[in-house]
């Protein structure tokens, strides 16, 4: 071999690794750059979930913190028109917003004029004369006695210990004006106005008043709805999976089901509403707004997302757990029950809780129903009118007060409490069962 053939080897060598240098040097920038952009899409998408929580919590952290006011109330007979307080007649025509009244009067001495009575009057909430009322009623022997009393302020005067209300706006353009904010200044000086825990907020129904208004009627309804949901879509959309995946002949009727829950799945869920108010309602005359109907209306919603999820996991466990149940003399249920469904337990349960958290967020199939109206009493079964969360937020995010504002929000942290609850007992579950096998 001559040395011009050596050299034109070595410089066609020389060309390859030059050419496979630059090929690995664009590979690795395109590694790099995938990598960047990975990373950059996490990054803004934590940031739009931190800034989305943020504006939540901000906005509805002040709703678990309420004001109340120090009144001396004095049950003066004459004030209220009572002298016997088992006469109901007396009672249900007496004047019970006497009480707060006579207490403010007494408290500043100096407010005169209509104007000014009334806007003083107006500092303390509208639900003091019921608290009065049933304070009296269950203790007659307060009757002519004095004694001081935290009663809850007004939801404007709430606004202005939260620091929502901006004293260097003008007056005009506020509702709060100064007046009232140099009267509950004064009694802010003199320790007679604190803040503290609302538990109101979760122990009232939902009310016209932002300050009375509370979430345990939506908190019980929803827990109905739910109870409902759950225990009819988890044993007929398992039993469904199961037969679906392990009995069910491979034949043009199975794969017309299997095609109609897989489109089922991608419904929208006004769809559901629709049929729940034609078939539950209409038809069958149940309850309207009642959380059995709003239960049986998300369990046609959540079923497919159940059966889906469910063969998954049974298709998931090994052909070989099977083959050996079979093999030892195991019965065809008994392999499915005794070995199958144990492994497949866990991402049923999982498939399950994707679904009821699906359900506790959905709005649309449960205004058809009538599960919009506004429902101040808490429901004590799954046959009374209730509300859910979501519509109790649709709700009071339509309403013009601005302490609606924090309530909505609060309402959303607390929906966003029971999903965390939710998955966390799926995680627990989940391990529970692996742990077994």
């Amino acid at each position: 071999m001559t040395d011009q053939t050596l050299n034109a080897i070595e410089r066609l060598a020389l060309v390859k690794q030059e050419r496979m240098t630059a090929n690995l040097s664009k590979r690795y920038g395109k590694e790099k750059r995938f990598r960047f952009f990975g990373i950059v899409s996490i990054v803004l998408g934590l940031t739009f979930l931190a800034v989305l929580l943020g504006t939540i919590f901000t906005a509805g952290f002040s709703t678990f913190f309420s004001s109340e006011i120090k009144l001396t109330i004095h049950y003066d007979a004459a004030a209220l028109g009572i002298s016997d307080l088992n006469d109901e007649d007396q009672v249900r025509l007496a004047d019970w917003s006497q009480l707060v009244k006579q207490a403010l009067k007494k408290r500043f001495p100096e407010v005169s004029g209509r104007k000014q009575l009334r806007q003083m009057n107006g500092l303390s909430s509208s639900i003091s004369i019921y608290i009065l009322k049933d304070r009296l009623m269950a203790n007659p022997a307060l009757l002519g006695t004095t004694e001081d009393l935290w009663l809850m302020a007004d939801d404007e005067v709430d606004a202005y210990m939260k620091g929502q209300v901006d004293p260097s706006v003008p007056e005009l353009e506020r509702r709060f004006n100064d007046f009232q904010i140099s009267l509950v200044d004064n009694l802010i000086a003199s320790g007679e106005m604190k803040k503290t825990f609302n538990t109101t907020f979760f122990t009232n129904g939902d009310s016209r008043e932002p300050e009375q208004a509370g979430i345990r009627g939506a908190m019980i309804g929803s827990l109905f709805t739910l109870l409902v949901t759950l225990s009819l879509s988890f044993p007929i959309g398992i039993a469904a999976a199961i037969y679906l995946e392990e009995f069910a002949p491979k034949n043009r009727y199975t794969e017309i089901i299997e095609v109609n829950i897989n489109n089922l799945a991608a419904v929208p869920s006004i769809v559901f509403g629709l049929l729940g108010l034609a078939v539950f309602i209409n038809l069958f005359h149940l309850p309207r707004s009642a959380p059995l109907v709003g239960g049986l209306v998300l369990t046609l919603m959540t079923l497919p997302t159940i059966i889906i999820s469910s063969r998954s996991s049974i298709k998931a466990v090994p052909p070989s757990i099977r083959e050996a149940a079979l093999g030892l003399g195991a019965s065809k249920m008994q392999t499915v029950l005794h070995h199958v469904l144990p492994l497949a337990m866990p991402g049923m349960i999982t498939g399950t809780i994707i679904g009821m958290a699906q359900a506790l967020g959905e709005t649309a199939p449960l205004l058809m129903i009538g599960m919009i109206a506004f429902i101040a009493d808490v429901p004590n079964s799954p046959l009374d009118p209730s509300t859910v969360l979501p519509v109790q937020v649709y709700l009071w995010s339509d309403l013009p007060e601005r302490a609606f504002v924090a309530k909505t929000s609060g309402a959303i942290m607390v929906l966003l409490g029971f999903l965390a609850v939710m998955n966390l007992i799926a995680v627990f579950l989940r391990k529970k069962f692996e742990q077994r096998w």
